[in-house]
């Protein structure tokens, strides 16, 4: 997984800097050749490693292509974040994970342009972040990551760069909060898991593949993310669509209405 999201990643920051077309998919949504170089890629790599495992793919299945899923598949977001890349904003990513039983287990998220990459892995608790290296082969070091205890001056918050709500501000008046960092993608769960802020709440749409990497970084690291009611968010639903969701730090956050 982590090969592939690099080697992704790579691909896709090629055709960043070399400049690209914008088109636009049935949604009317913006789609790039970067989108779908990066997730061929990473359709090859995965079907290689597990060939057993069904893939959920953005752009597979906006061409119509989604595959049957049992109890185990992956999801992929071969550039989340592709309104930041049109607007040669770097916070984009590539997203991996794998699901088992509605969870997200491992979780790669990989940032092209600062060549960084967090890795959670849920089942043995663990979360890593490193700077990977331009050399393919060279041993990258990967330090530890966990989520902070919640500071005493108030929260730091990620909002989406993209989608700010009304509701989201609503949700946030419920808090004492000390400093908002405005970011796009999938980094907005890499920040709370690195410990570098403390609450991301999405009121507001968004797809599974969008959020299970980030999500299985986070939990892996300590944090949660919480479905109206209280419940973990799960996958696998039918249309493939999330909930609102408040992802989470060390704090016990308040829930959203079910």
């Amino acid at each position: 997984m982590v090969e592939a999201a690099v080697e992704a990643g790579r691909a896709a920051h090629e055709i960043y800097i070399a400049g690209f077309e914008v088109q636009r998919k049935a949604d009317h949504s913006p789609v790039t050749v970067a989108d779908h170089a990066a997730e061929a890629i990473i359709l090859e790599r995965l079907r290689k490693a597990a060939p057993d495992v069904p893939i959920v793919a953005e752009e597979e299945v906006a061409a119509g292509r989604l595959p049957a899923i049992g109890s185990q598949f992956f999801l992929v977001d071969p550039l989340d974040g592709t309104k930041e890349f049109i607007q040669r904003i770097g916070d984009f990513t590539v997203n991996i994970a794998l699901i088992r039983d509605g969870i997200p287990v491992l979780g790669v998220v990989y940032a092209p342009v600062t060549a960084g990459l967090y890795i959670g892995n849920v089942a043995d608790g663990w979360a890593k972040r490193s700077h990977q290296s331009t050399d393919a082969q060279a041993a990258t070091p990967r330090e530890p990551i966990h989520v902070r205890p919640t500071p005493s001056q108030g929260l730091t918050v990620v909002v989406s760069r993209s989608h700010a709500t009304p509701e989201t501000e609503t949700y946030l008046a419920q808090y004492s909060v000390f400093e908002r960092v405005s970011v796009g993608s999938s980094l907005k769960f890499c920040l709370v898991a690195a410990g570098s802020a403390d609450l991301y709440p999405r009121l507001g749409p968004t797809m599974e593949w969008d959020t299970a990497a980030g999500h299985a970084v986070l939990v892996a690291a300590g944090g949660s993310v919480l479905a109206p009611g209280g419940a973990p968010l799960k996958y696998g639903k039918p249309g493939l669509r999330n909930s609102n969701f408040i992802a989470s730090g060390a704090l016990n956050p308040v829930p959203l209405a079910a």
